[in-house]
């Protein structure tokens, strides 16, 4: 196969943050959605965001932008169909996807996600962490790992079923990749590698780990 290619999600509305986009919020010196490319490009064959409204308020990051071909925020399964369909419009056979909200993701993401999913018919898997004693969440698996839905390398052989699925009103990925026998991947790193930044208390905590793990952050 060939190396994936990589998408980064920033398709939502981001309610909880006011609205805009949280990628383009700072973190350090540059900006949240420069890390998770600083993050991403090194691990994957090339690189495109999903983004909704006026794409030239991303010229300056160079890369593709796919809007979602469903209309109305229809969630994350959407931003992975616009990623599949540019993939197999490059002839690649893999995408890697990624949350824009997300600057402290595994620098090993895509060498765990395309080991744990070696042997299947189609490369489906999604990363998961082990749960906190008495944590619960909607994403925890059977297993009782904590999924991290916009984290998953995806097929391109199946975007037509996921299309179908879209269409019919499915809108939560864990559904999705249990259907076709998802695969998980546990990422052990210390804290929590899988944080986001969904609300302002949200930004000054990765402002004060960036601050501590600077050293490590490309």
């Amino acid at each position: 196969m060939t190396q994936p290619l990589g998408i980064i999600l920033a398709g939502g509305q981001a309610t909880r943050m006011g609205g805009g986009d949280k990628g383009l919020l700072p973190l350090g010196d540059s900006t949240i959605l420069d890390h998770v490319i600083d993050r991403l490009e090194p691990q994957v064959a090339g690189l495109a965001l999903n983004a909704n409204g006026d794409a030239t308020r991303f010229t300056h990051l160079k890369l593709p932008v796919l809007p979602d071909s469903i209309v109305g925020y229809a969630g994350p399964l959407v931003g992975v169909l616009a990623g599949l369909d540019w993939a197999a419009e490059q002839g690649v056979d893999t995408i890697v996807t990624v949350a824009a909200d997300t600057p402290f993701f595994p620098c090993d993401l895509v060498p765990q996600l395309l080991l744990a999913s070696e042997g299947m018919d189609h490369r489906l898997a999604l990363a998961a962490t082990p749960r906190a004693e008495g944590e619960k969440t909607k994403s925890m698996s059977r297993s009782g790992l904590i999924r991290h839905p916009t984290f998953g390398i995806w097929p391109v052989a199946l975007r037509d079923d996921l299309r179908a699925a879209l269409n019919d009103g499915l809108r939560k990925v864990v559904i999705w990749t249990d259907k076709h026998h998802g695969r998980e991947t546990v990422f052990n790193d210390a804290g929590d590698p899988f944080f986001n930044v969904n609300t302002p208390e949200d930004l000054k905590q990765a402002q004060a780990k960036f601050t501590g793990d600077a050293g490590d952050m490309r």
